[in-house]
């Protein structure tokens, strides 16, 4: 549990006086510090629907300690190194972020054809000053704290959990000079006892994307779990779990383009019953009313909702979860997969949280030599594991066990 310094008190944030202290240093402009460390991290409270919430100061995270709820790898071990600032700008006296998207959320009658987002160029060369459908996703995903593990999370990790914590992720972003929560639907889980109140959200939820305002109409942002891709008279059709009677078409090109680009997502889910297939994609609705997609890309995660990239990630978070370890999974963001990241930062390791770098077999020379400056350049240690050339290493070892050792 946090706790946090308010001018001479010290709290912590299941303490009955901590709503109450939040509401006062947001009044009054005072910033709480983090007292997870003994000098303290400096924190700023944003002011969100009703309520107050403590939120870590940019570019701070890695000065918190590593088992602090607030604790964030070092951004350059993962893409969010690349986005940060530019396509991603917090504002702490506003408390709002503003995130500057690469896809549009909005469609006239003349547009181009669709795309599978996330499609990667020729070259490395990753544009860090606007979002993909991909970066956007992870962001949401880490800003929801769904990258990272705890034993005490095993179990309790469902569909309603992941939406509950994205749309708390979402409230206060701005996207487009709206709320993104605006523009973003995340399906609710399905009951059938309640389907019709289900029903009735959904439908006032999805209105505006159905109005159309002269030549121009609204789109929607999905993010949910993909159940199946069936073949329909023209194109492909999007089936989303807990949406049974929505289903969403897809154009033959941009269906074409995702089976080409998300092969390896595609492979994995296909050969792994555990696994979860969760699409983001840009919708909207034609004169006909049906739901179409414009823009789509897909991440893999773990039964545990973890994103992997590679059948040796899903090795690696499998031994650290059967370990019972804690740690923060790296995510790509707009990062090209020909650049190295980290794949797990480990927080419960001393004196300092150790990187994990899973290495994809047949990487080529640039890749090797960019993983040596990255790795040569960051403060943390490192363990690297190069799948088909070597069986996984001993993983390290976490700080209380050492500490029983040495007793």
């Amino acid at each position: 549990m946090q706790s946090f310094r308010f001018a001479q008190h010290n709290l912590s944030s299941d303490d009955p006086l901590f709503t109450a202290a939040l509401a006062d240093a947001y009044a009054n402009k005072r910033r709480p510090s983090c007292l997870c460390i003994t000098q303290g991290v400096p924190m700023y409270i944003a002011h969100v629907g009703d309520r107050h919430l403590i939120k870590r100061m940019p570019n701070t995270g890695s000065q918190h300690r590593p088992d602090c709820e607030s604790y964030e790898p070092p951004a350059e071990l993962s893409g969010l190194g690349e986005v940060a600032g530019s396509a991603i700008q917090e504002d702490i006296d506003s408390g709002i972020t503003a995130l500057k998207l690469d896809f549009s959320l909005s469609k006239t009658t003349r547009r181009s054809l669709p795309l599978a987002s996330g499609v990667e160029a020729d070259s490395v060369r990753t544009d860090g000053k606007m979002l993909t459908l991909r970066g956007t996703l992870h962001y949401l995903w880490d800003e929801a704290g769904l990258n990272r593990w705890t034993p005490a999370m095993a179990g309790k990790r469902s569909w309603s959990v992941v939406r509950k914590y994205l749309l708390q992720a979402a409230e206060n972003k701005a996207a487009k000079g709206l709320s993104l929560g605006s523009s973003l639907f995340i399906p609710e889980t399905f009951n059938a006892e309640h389907k019709r109140a289900i029903l009735e959200r959904q439908l006032a939820k999805l209105l505006p994307a159905r109005v159309r305002a002269g030549s121009t109409r609204k789109l929607m942002l999905l993010i949910g779990e993909v159940k199946k891709v069936d073949t329909a008279r023209y194109g492909q059709k999007l089936v989303v779990k807990h949406l049974p009677d929505l289903p969403f078409m897809v154009a033959d090109d941009l269906s074409n383009r995702m089976a080409k680009r998300f092969e390896t997502e595609l492979a994995l889910w296909n050969a792994d019953a555990s696994t979860h297939l969760v699409a983001i994609a840009t919708f909207g609705f034609d004169n006909a009313g049906v739901a179409a997609v414009e823009e789509m890309a897909l991440v893999l995660t773990s039964d545990n909702w973890i994103p992997v990239e590679h059948l040796h990630d899903m090795q690696l978070l499998a031994a650290l979860i059967d370990s019972g370890r804690r740690f923060s999974k790296g995510l790509r963001y707009n990062l090209a997969s020909s650049r190295p990241l980290a794949s797990v930062v480990l927080s419960d390791t001393a004196p300092l949280p150790f990187a994990l770098y899973a290495i994809p077999p047949n990487v080529n020379d640039e890749y090797r030599l960019a993983l040596e400056v990255l790795t040569s350049n960051s403060e943390l240690p490192q363990w690297i594991w190069m799948a088909g050339e070597a069986s996984m290493p001993p993983l390290p070892v976490p700080a209380e066990l050492c500490l029983s050792q040495s007793k």
